[in-house]
Parts: structure tokens; C-alpha cells; sequence
């Protein structure tokens, strides 16, 4: 037997970490090296049983170890050399070394990480195809500053974390690994040893895309897909999102329909049918639920696990990109439903990451929502914030998303959500967590100034000042805010009996109080028809005839009220059930005229929205509205104007089911109105009451305005009259 070379046993206590994968910096022992004035070559490659250079010298067996070892005169080898060995199945395999690559990630990069100012950290870490000194394979980063030792495992590896383990880039956090060969559609994890000793597989939080559920591995991907949508992405930097009409269809991509079998659609199935549907119905946008990887279907998407991954549920991040890429072209646009409040438990994932609190804050008193079981980020640690920000501008830049919807920001904004008295509280004693303040206002700056004509909404439930105004000013910066007040007392007053509504008519008028202290967007949510809230249409009193004529005369105050609209799925047929997620909306409704009666309300109330400045351009400012008459308790009736330029409409709400004729009402100018909109139409399943369909308003004075008209109300109708 060959004696061991001195150089070798040198390495021996090293060597015994490496065997025992305990070892934080693999390159400083294993791949190519000078020593003794020799060139050096060590492997570690358990299961192996002979290995050579690719048309060169064997390299020895160091005895009773997985090691191989070379040495020859210097320059011998080249920079980067090739490897063949023979496993124990005797399957034969060729591969550069990994261990014989300088880092490639500079140390400025790593800085900026470090100080939460990289906002493109889906280019520093994650899996990175990219060719090194001319070699092609997939670089491997990840943050992980607490673990002694993380690898890279998958199954070119047979999951042996022995095999590819990660070198520590410096004091930064960051273990890194250059792997030759390795290419689009590898499956891959990390194995993370911690500081206890315990083990753990973790997919990776950069990863950009996944296995499908129950398995959780992550996917190296490459995207291929070349985008048609330059003409709107250009006329979207240039849009006033402030005075456009945005009416938005929500929906949940997994239950809005299914195959027979009860399987999904995937994302281009959903672009040749959800497309010319939203477009049928007049929607201008679409906003889908989390499609960000998560393994619980029950979810909904809101326990996110993968901020970088489209959900392989419906398909490839290319086919995410296929479909939002052709609403661009059909003139839809759409928003992403985004969760930075919270993550769950899941061990594959965020949580305890590498063996401390490392993505959640570390005092389990703010680090748990204890009404959801997930845990909190730490918006006070730099790369935390630095991985919120990225994930946000990822969706908009790479994805093309038009903007997004921010979930549960109350939950944010306050310590003791969901506490009571026992919270921490920031260090003014107060119960507001600043830092959570801070990165809101940097992600609203952020996406602003990088993604301009994108938008931003909070799904904001309590009266927070300033959401949606200027970060410069002291306000969060979203572009708008969801109206949770609007949507409560609208919903409160249509529950009662129309007999009991003169006594709430308050809750009609009170949001005019408010109106504009927010660019409010006015939702009609998925959270409105669950857990035991029952549906729209289900909440309507009377009988089946007046829950529809309800539900049409709530879709038209709603669409006539100033602010942004949204309406999830199924809402728009009436769909009398709640939403139950596990399967599809029952589409076989939509051939009963009562029901496509609703269809054809929202469709008409779309158009109208869209075409009529007056109902969309001054949604969040006061020139756009007027009561004509708010105080007709007694008759359960409202009536204002809606107004742009010199164009106004005149909208009269009847919320009984008594038809009113002869009701007067005031008007600025004498001359002919024509009737623009009856929810009361038989075309949408009504009675066919209403005015006329021209009406002479004279010089009568009434409530305050200089002329009048006179009217049949429809029961439980809206009416929209235009002069001219």
C-alpha cells in the first residue's frame, strides 16, 4: 500500500468534518489546490467506487475513506477539470468539479443583501442557471447564517447531503455552490445542519417553482417565454390609474372551474376561458388569489411557502406568464393577491429556517398570530426586508403582474392584533410596530419607482390615517385601500327587511362622511361568502324575486358610489351558495334567466362604469358627487349625481319593494333625461317598472337644486339617467 502523502494527513481533521458533514467551508479542503509545491486534488464521494480525470489519470482511494486523492507537478491540470467515476450500481457518471470554481457573487452584492437594500435578491440567491468560464451549470445561494453546515441535495445526489456541501461567504449569512451540469428541471432542497445538531430539508425560500403538492421540492427553471405585451406595458407607465375605471374580478384560479374529474385548470386552459368570459362581462381587471406556492390547498393561497413560486398546481412559471401575458393583450389586467403578513409552520419551509427565528421575529409573543397558527416576519432584520421587497417586485417585473393586493395589513400594523393585552410594545410602549410601518411604506416607494403605472391595495380593516396617501406626507403610500366600512354597513343594510330599513339609513349615507379620506376601493370579497356568512344573494330578505331584485339594486349602488369595484367569482350569476373552494362555481345556474339576469346587470353596469367619465373619473374626489336627496328615510329612497366636466348622471335607488310613482326629484338643468340604466328591467329579470324612457325636468326647484323631474321608482330598483 502507498504510504499517505504528508499533505493528506494534514487534512485529516478536516477531512473527519467533511465525513461527518460538519464542515462550513468544503472549498478550502475539497477541488484543487497547491501544496507542498505539488497540485492537489481531493473528493469526497461516498458510494463510489473508482474515479479518474476524463481522459486522464486515476486518482487513489485515501484507505477506509470516501475520499480520492491526486497530486502532480503544478499547472498540470486546468483550471476547471472533469471528472468520471463509477458508482456502486456500477452506473458510470462525468462531472466538472464543483470545488474547483472561485465564489461568483461579489462582495457588494452580498453587502447590500446584508443591509436590506437589494432589491433584486431573486438574482443573488435561489438557483441561478449561468455559465462559469464557459462551463454551463446552476449556481445554489442561500441564507442560512445560524446552520454549522448546509448542503445542496436532490436526487443527482441520491439526497446524500455528504455529496454538495455549500461554502459560507464570509460573515454575510450566505452559503453558496457553483454545480456543473446541472440544469433546468432539477429537483433540489437543502439539508441544514443547526447549531443543536438537528437536521432539516428545506425547500429553498428563492425557489422559483416547485414540485406539486403533497411534494415540496424546488425546481430549477428557465424561462423561454417571449412576451407580446410591450404596446400595454408601455401605455400602462403612462396610465392615471387614479381617473381610469377599475373594476376587478376576483377569483380563486383552482375553483372558478374544473375538469369533470375534478382536477384543475391550468393557467392557459384559463386564458382561452376566463379571458373572453371577464371580457364578456366587462371587467377591466382581474385579481387572483395567492397563486404563490402553498401545500395546503384549504389555504386558498394565504399560507404562502413559496414567495418566488407560481403554484404548480396550474402549471409552469412560463404558463403563468402565457396567461397574464394574453389578458395584456385583451386589454385585462391583473393583480396578485400578495401575503407579507404571515407564514406558516410548514418544516420544509420559512419556519425555525436554519434552526432559529430567523425569517419571524424571535420573541414568540410578536413572532405568532395565534387566531391563524403562522408566524410573523421580523421587519425590523435588513434581509428579511430584503426578501419582501424582492419577492413584490419579482411578481411585477418578471410576471408583468399590474400590481397587487396587499393581504391583511391590520395585521401588520398592530402588536396586539389578535391579543388583547398581551403583546410587546414598541419602544415608545405604544401598540404599533413601527418597523412593520417602515418596510410598508419602503415596498409602496419601491414598486412606485420601479413598476410605475402599477398599483398597490391594502386589504386595510380598521381606520389606520393616510393608507393611501404619500409616504412624504406620513402616509403608508398605497395606491388604494380596500373600504372594510363600506362593504360592513352596505351589506348591514341590505340584510334587513326593506320594512326595517328606514331605521338603518344611515349606514347608506354615513360613507360619504369618509369618502375621501382614502382612494377606497369598494369590495364585495371572497371573505363575504364563508364561513357561514352565506352568499350575496343568500343574505337578501324576502323572497326569491326580491333576493334578486336586492341583489341587482346592490350591484348598482355599488358601481354608481365613487371608489374602485370588486367582486369575487359567483357573485355575478348570483350564486346562491357559499364559495366552497374544494370545488367549481356552479356554472349549470347560469342557464336559468333569473340568473343570467344577474349576468347581464353586471355586464351593463361595467359597460356603463367604463363608458360614463362621470362614474370613474373623480372616484376619490369630492367634485365627482352630490347628494340630490339623502334624507328620504321614510320612503328607504337615495338619489345624487355623479359628475365629470359638463356631463352628469342622475342616479335614484328605491330599497323597498314599492313602486313609487310621481316621485320627484332635484336636478340641475330643465330638459329631457333618458333613461341609461333600470336594475328593474325585465332584460335582467325585473318587472318592467320605471320611468319613462325620456323624462322633461322643468324650473321647479327641489332639494336645492334649481329644477326637478318626475319619476317611477322601480321596487327595489335602481334607476341611472343621463340628460340629452
Amino acid at each position: 500500500m502507498s504510504p499517505i502523502p504528508d499533505w493528506i494527513r494534514q487534512l485529516e481533521p478536516q477531512m473527519a468534518l467533511l465525513a461527518a458533514a460538519r464542515h462550513a467551508e468544503p472549498h478550502a479542503v475539497l477541488g484543487v489546490h497547491v501544496r507542498a509545491a505539488r497540485q492537489c486534488v481531493l473528493l469526497y464521494l461516498p458510494a463510489v467506487r473508482d474515479v479518474h480525470f476524463v481522459h486522464g489519470a486515476e486518482l487513489k482511494r485515501v484507505p477506509d475513506t470516501d475520499f480520492f486523492a491526486w497530486d502532480g507537478p503544478p499547472d498540470t491540470l486546468p483550471a476547471h477539470y472533469c471528472l468520471e467515476w463509477t458508482d456502486s450500481a456500477g452506473a458510470v457518471h462525468s462531472e466538472v468539479d464543483p470545488y474547483c470554481f472561485l465564489p461568483t457573487i461579489e462582495d457588494q452584492a452580498l453587502a447590500a443583501f446584508n443591509a436590506g437594500t437589494h432589491l433584486h435578491a431573486w438574482h443573488l440567491l435561489g438557483a441561478q442557471l449561468m455559465t462559469v468560464d464557459g462551463i454551463d451549470g446552476t449556481r445554489f445561494s442561500v441564507w442560512a447564517p445560524n446552520a454549522q453546515r448546509v448542503s445542496l441535495v436532490g436526487p443527482f445526489c441520491s439526497w446524500d447531503g455528504r455529496r454538495y456541501p455549500m461554502r459560507r461567504l464570509g460573515g454575510s449569512g450566505v452559503w453558496e455552490l457553483f454545480v456543473p451540469g446541472l440544469d433546468a428541471g432539477t429537483l433540489y432542497k437543502y439539508e441544514i445542519l443547526t447549531q443543536s445538531g438537528a437536521l432539516g430539508l428545506r425547500s429553498d425560500p428563492y425557489g422559483r417553482a416547485s414540485e406539486r403538492r403533497p411534494s415540496t421540492a424546488s425546481l430549477v427553471v428557465r424561462s423561454h417565454y417571449p412576451w407580446g405585451d410591450e404596446p400595454w406595458l408601455a401605455a400602462r407607465r403612462e396610465r392615471d390609474w387614479l381617473h381610469a375605471p377599475m373594476s376587478i374580478y376576483e377569483l380563486h384560479p383552482g375553483s372558478w372551474r374544473q375538469h369533470p374529474d375534478g382536477s384543475f385548470y391550468g393557467y392557459r386552459e384559463l386564458a382561452a376561458q376566463l379571458i373572453p368570459y371577464v371580457k364578456e362581462l366587462g371587467f377591466t381587471h382581474l385579481e387572483l388569489l395567492p397563486i404563490t406556492e402553498h401545500p395546503l390547498d384549504d389555504s386558498w393561497g394565504y399560507q404562502t411557502t413559496g414567495y418566488f413560486a407560481p403554484t404548480s398546481r396550474y402549471g409552469s412559471p412560463d404558463d403563468l406568464r402565457f396567461f397574464i401575458d394574453q389578458c395584456h393583450r385583451h386589454g385585462i389586467a391583473v393583480l396578485l393577491d400578495w401575503v407579507p403578513g404571515h407564514f406558516p409552520r410548514d418544516t420544509h419551509a420559512l419556519a425555525n429556517f436554519d434552526g432559529t427565528a430567523l425569517y419571524e421575529y424571535h420573541d414568540p409573543r410578536k413572532a405568532e398570530h395565534r387566531d391563524w397558527g403562522t408566524l410573523i416576519f421580523n421587519y425590523e432584520r435588513h434581509e428579511v426586508r430584503a426578501f419582501l421587497l424582492s419577492s413584490a417586485l419579482y411578481w411585477l417585473e418578471e410576471f408583468h403582474f399590474d400590481g397587487l393586493r396587499v393581504d391583511a395589513v391590520a395585521s401588520m400594523l398592530y402588536l396586539d392584533f389578535g391579543r388583547g393585552t398581551d403583546y410587546v410594545p414598541n419602544r415608545y410602549g405604544g401598540r404599533h410596530n413601527l418597523e412593520a410601518m417602515e418596510f410598508l411604506r419602503a415596498l409602496n416607494r419601491a414598486t412606485h419607482e420601479r413598476c410605475p403605472g402599477t398599483v398597490v391595495i391594502a386589504e386595510e380593516s380598521t381606520d389606520w390615517p393616510l393608507v393611501s396617501r404619500p409616504t412624504d406626507i406620513g402616509g403608508l403610500g398605497f395606491s388604494m385601500k380596500w373600504n372594510m366600512g363600506w362593504m360592513h354597513d352596505t351589506l348591514g343594510y341590505f340584510r334587513e327587511d326593506p320594512i326595517n330599513r328606514r331605521y338603518h339609513h344611515n349606514k347608506l349615507t354615513f360613507g360619504m362622511m369618509y369618502a375621501y379620506s382614502e382612494n377606497f376601493v369598494l369590495p364585495l370579497s371572497h371573505d363575504e361568502v364563508v364561513h357561514l356568512k352565506r352568499s350575496l344573494l343568500g343574505r337578501m330578505p324576502g323572497d326569491r324575486w326580491q333576493q334578486l331584485a336586492n341583489l341587482r339594486l346592490l350591484y348598482a349602488y355599488m358601481w354608481t358610489f365613487p371608489g374602485k369595484k370588486l367582486l369575487f367569482m359567483g357573485g355575478e350569476f348570483a350564486d346562491p351558495w357559499e364559495w366552497n373552494f374544494r370545488s367549481a362555481l356552479p356554472w349549470w345556474l347560469t342557464g336559468f334567466p333569473e340568473h343570467a339576469g344577474i349576468q347581464r346587470t353586471v355586464a351593463d353596469l361595467n359597460r356603463l362604469y367604463v363608458a360614463e367619465p362621470a362614474l370613474h373619473r373623480y372616484e376619490f374626489e369630492p367634485g365627482g358627487f352630490a347628494w340630490l336627496d339623502c334624507n328620504d328615510a321614510a320612503s328607504s329612497t337615495l338619489s345624487y349625481l355623479r359628475t365629470a366636466g359638463d356631463r352628469h348622471l342622475v342616479v335614484v335607488l328605491n330599497f323597498t319593494p314599492v313602486p313609487r310613482e310621481g316621485y320627484r326629484i332635484g336636478v340641475p338643468h330643465t330638459g329631457k333625461y333618458r333613461e341609461l340604466f333600470n336594475s328593474d328591467s325585465g332584460f335582467y329579470g325585473g318587472s318592467n317598472h320605471g320611468t319613462a324612457v325620456i323624462a322633461e325636468a322643468t324650473a321647479q326647484p327641489w332639494s336645492g337644486q334649481p329644477c326637478s323631474l318626475v319619476v317611477t321608482l322601480p321596487p327595489l330598483g335602481a334607476l341611472v339617467l343621463a340628460p340629452g
